[in-house]
């Protein structure tokens, strides 16, 4: 079927890295509209496990090319079964994650194909008017959104960060074909091969599928602000994130910075304490479940994203909450300690 959307699963960090999940939910939204359906791109090797998760997630047809020489991620020999696929089949939008390996494989194949490719885009649509699918990214440094087309060339290529978009629920009886096709020849290799391969060990960040987070801008960037928040982060149990000013001021690591050029997230409940709302930052945060916002500014822009909103000091603030947070641990003690 000509025009099918297309989400590129990344097969080699599957277990880790489950963006195609989330990119098949905006793949069948944007193909209902195309009238069309929601194809993922399978390339690695012993992938049962993984095409069965992926229709169970919403694609509606998985095309599959497996083998030894597919199992890591090379550059060359992804480009070039892609590549095949799409002048064989000819899809409308082809859909990668913004990951190391989404953003080099992406490129790649946009300049193989001579098509156009938007960044870590915030948003995808369908334009109802020409059909052109509408990519909603930053410009000019993260300061701007721009909407882009790609009126003339295809396929429309995107790529998007993990925590964009919401998965589709789980659905155990979906079912969909799946077509097994023929590799690249062994020539097209790379021209060296993985002889060792070691898992780096684990942070404690997980800001991206953390229930709540704590996030932390330039407004609490003094020792006794910024201590209130690392507290109030403890006594919720959850993970601190923040601005980029105060990963430059070395308060955080970037892995915990917030933002366009930083994680999106999508807690179920967000604080977020001294943050101004800028662009940059509010579309990361925008898919959190409840956002409580603490400004000094009644007109910071945070409060127009903010479910609730306070406007005061944030160290005193921060530190009733901690100090309220507290009594009620201490409580919870002495009950469990009399039964």
């Amino acid at each position: 079927m000509k025009g099918e959307v297309w989400v590129v699963d990344e097969s080699a960090s599957f277990g880790e890295n489950r963006v195609a999940l989330e990119l098949l939910s905006k793949g069948r939204e944007l193909s209902r509209k195309l009238g069309t359906r929601c194809c993922a791109i399978v390339l690695g090797c012993d992938t049962r496990e993984e095409v069965m998760e992926l229709i169970a997630h919403g694609a509606e047809m998985v095309y599959v090319a497996q083998g030894p020489h597919l199992s890591q991620f090379r550059p060359r020999v992804y480009t070039e079964v892609v590549c095949r696929l799409v002048h064989e089949f000819q899809p409308e939008i082809i859909l990668l994650g913004a990951t190391e390996t989404g953003r080099e494989l992406a490129a790649r194949v946009a300049k193989r194909l001579d098509t156009g490719l938007s960044a870590d885009c915030l948003d995808l649509e369908i334009d109802e008017e020409t059909g052109n699918l509408v990519q909603l990214a930053p410009a000019f440094g993260g300061k701007l959104l721009a909407e882009v087309v790609c009126p003339e060339r295809r396929p429309q290529m995107a790529t998007v960060r993990p925590g964009t978009f919401p998965q589709l629920l789980h659905d155990p009886k979906a079912t969909a074909p799946v077509l097994y096709l023929d590799t690249v020849d062994a020539e097209l290799e790379e021209e060296w091969e993985v002889v060792a391969m070691e898992v780096a060990p684990e942070g404690d960040c997980e800001l991206e599928s953390a229930p709540v987070v704590v996030s932390a801008g330039a407004g609490v960037t003094c020792g006794e602000a910024f201590h209130l928040v690392i507290e109030l982060a403890r006594a919720l149990g959850a993970q601190l994130g923040g601005t980029r000013p105060l990963v430059q001021r070395g308060l955080l690591p970037q892995e915990r910075m917030i933002g366009q050029t930083g994680k999106t997230i999508r807690p179920k409940v967000l604080i977020t304490v001294g943050t101004s709302g800028a662009l940059q930052y509010a579309s990361g945060i925008r898919g959190s479940e409840f956002i409580i916002a603490i400004d000094k500014n009644p007109m910071a822009p945070i409060f127009d994203e903010a479910d609730l909103g306070i406007v005061g000091d944030a160290s005193d603030i921060l530190s009733r909450l901690v100090s309220a947070l507290s009594s009620v641990r201490k409580e919870n003690d002495l009950e469990a300690a009399h039964g």
